[in-house]
């Protein structure tokens, strides 16, 4: 699935390609318990790839579970294709619990 935009992109996508543009802000969404100690890390080219915010929405409940939505946007610096990686680390584990790989395709603005 390619997709140029903002577009949001759940778990159920994610091992995805995406087409965007430079300067032009995406969003990489996936779900994180933080009860019980998971945590989204991730990699990337930095000359390539900006991280804009990485943010964590909470989803109510009327329980002590903290679980919800990991919320990162990104901005292409320049054209090319770029990897994003996330992998959910478990604070007492060494490996990752799962990966997430995000293949990102920029594509310049056109100018007119």
């Amino acid at each position: 699935m390619s997709t140029i935009g903002t577009e949001q992109i759940s778990t159920i996508d994610a091992s995805d390609d995406r087409r965007v543009l430079v300067d032009q802000p995406f969003v990489l969404q996936l779900w994180e318990d933080r009860t019980r100690g998971e945590q989204w890390v991730v990699s990337y080219d930095t000359k390539g790839l900006a991280l804009l915010s990485d943010e964590f929405l909470r989803i109510a409940s009327n329980n002590a579970v903290e679980n919800g939505q990991r919320i990162f946007e990104f901005k292409a610096v320049q054209p090319g294709v770029y990897q994003v990686v996330f992998e959910k680390r478990m604070g007492w584990k060494f490996t990752a619990e799962d990966r997430r790989l995000f293949k990102i395709e920029a594509e310049p603005r056109a100018t007119n």
